[in-house]
Parts: structure tokens; sequence; C-alpha cells
């Protein structure tokens, strides 16, 4: 059995590892680790900064991966991740919190890490992976859905496929998304979740996007899955009237989660929805920089 407070933020439920000092009290064959509060995210990005948060990250994977095969109730599991993590973070759209339930986020997840799908961390999808080529924390993966407001109707452009998970969450509200993935490894890995979770309205395609994917435009949304210093004109241009943009914009430490909704030709209006940190995208475009 779990305890109760299995996947609660603050807290995560990891194996008992030998020697693993004074991190919480036993429970079965588990424990309760503290692990701070992140509210950031990440995706397929570059890899040249990392936050200190990261690193946390990395080491409790690291620890508790030999044994990470153990068995877990994953439906407890999955439970307290919507109820402990995801609806606290102001994600209360009941269709949402429904469809957690029925994409099996485990699926999506390396093998190696499987142990940690619940858990409110970044997970690694593949070995020695960097910092922008890991999952996003559930609650923000939920929130980005609840935000967007994905309707039957609508076509999707994904900037970074990733593991596929939020590709599979965008695809079970939207008509079809077009998830472009520029790192090879990650547009086969994702594409295999995709598929062996029988998701089809998903065109899954290797290019460069992070400053626009004119071969399907225009969407009704776009979504990119890491951040961006500017936000490009090139994917605003590619927004129907009534569209919506998703993106982190900034650099760090400030960037903030915005949504931008195309209310006509050349015109858009801009909601800041929370504070984060995200890696960039590779190639995200840049400010002009003063070189003395």
């Amino acid at each position: 059995m779990l305890s109760p407070g299995f996947g609660q933020d603050p807290y995560v439920a990891c194996p008992t590892l030998p020697q693993a000092g004074k991190l919480g009290k036993p429970i079965g064959v588990f424990l309760l680790v503290a692990v701070p509060s992140h509210r950031h995210a990440t995706a397929r990005r570059s890899t040249e900064r990392r936050s200190p948060e990261h690193e946390v990250n990395s080491a409790k994977i690291a620890a508790f991966r030999p044994i990470s095969h153990l068995a877990m109730n994953v439906e407890q599991a999955r439970f307290n991740m919507v109820e402990q993590q995801i609806r606290p973070w102001e994600v209360l759209d009941q269709d949402v919190l429904d469809l957690l339930y029925v994409v099996r986020r485990e699926d999506f997840v390396p093998e190696a890490y499987r142990a940690f799908a619940f858990s409110d961390l970044e997970i690694p999808l593949y070995e020695n992976a960097g910092e922008g080529e890991r999952m996003m924390q559930p609650k923000v993966e939920a929130r980005i859905l609840q935000e967007l407001a994905a309707k039957k109707t609508e076509r999707v452009l994904e900037v970074g496929t990733g593991s596929g998970y939020l590709t599979a969450l965008l695809a079970a509200r939207a008509h079809h998304v077009y998830s472009v993935e520029i790192n090879p490894k990650l547009k086969a890995f994702g594409g295999d979740n995709l598929r062996r979770a029988g998701v089809e309205n998903v065109t899954a395609e290797l290019g460069d996007a992070a400053q626009g994917w004119q071969k399907h435009a225009p969407y009704d949304i776009i979504v990119l899955t890491g951040s961006t210093p500017l936000t490009p004109q090139a994917l605003l241009s590619q927004l129907r009237a009534g569209a919506r943009l998703f993106a982190v914009v900034g650099d760090p430490p400030v960037m903030e989660a915005r949504l931008i909704t195309c209310t006509g030709e050349g015109s858009y209006h801009t909601t800041d929805l929370f504070e984060t940190y995200l890696a960039p995208l590779k190639n995200a475009l840049q400010p002009a920089r003063f070189e003395f």
C-alpha cells in the first residue's frame, strides 16, 4: 500500500534505499521525501543553462532509479497526482481532470523512470538527457491543457513533441495535432508512444518550428513546449482569428507563461498566467544584443 500522502506537493513517494539517510518515515517499501516545490516546466529545449531545480531533480532520480521497478498502486498514485498536485494548481476544469485518468501518463515515461510517472518532478526522456529533454511536471501539462480549451473542430501546432504525452492530451480534445520535433531521437520516442497509445489524429514531423511552421497553417492553437525570449511574429501570423498561442516568454530568471489570443488580423490580446522557468527552444528567436 502507498501512503495517503503519495504524490502530495511538496512530497513525493519514492522507494526506500539502503542508507538513504533520514529522508522521511518509511511506509512499506516507500518513504516520503521532501522535494522543493517547482513552478517551471520543461520540454524539448537547448541545454546551455541548467537551473538549480534541474540539479535537485537529477540527483533524486539518479539516487532512486536502481530500484524503480518496484510495483506501486498505479491508480491510487494517479488519483493522488490529480487531487494533490494538479487540482490545487488551479486546474478545475473537470473535463481536463477526467482526461488525466484516460490518457495513461506512465505509458509515455521511459521504462527506467516509470516509478516517477506521477511525481511532481521533471523526468528525463532518455539516459543523460539534457535539461531541455525532460517531461513537464504533471500540473503544468494540465494547466496548459485547461488554458488552451481546445475544441473538437480545432487544429493544433505543437512545437516540441518530447514524450508525446502532452500531444496525446491535446489530440483527445482537438480535431488534429501537428507536432514538430527537432531532435530525431525524441521524434522517434514520442511517435512510438503515440502509436502504442492508439492516438491517430496526430501528424508527427521532424523539423524546426521554433519560429513557425507554415506547412499546415493557419492554426487554431499553437503550443511552445520550451521558452522563447521573444514571441516570433511568424508564429502569430499563423493564427486564425480567435486562435490561441501558449508560450513561456522571457529570459531567466524572469519568465511568464502567456496566452496570446488573435482577436483579428494583426490584433492580439495577451494574458499572463503564471511565473515559471523553462529552458529555451533550440533556435528560439533572440533579441538584438549590444556588444561593447
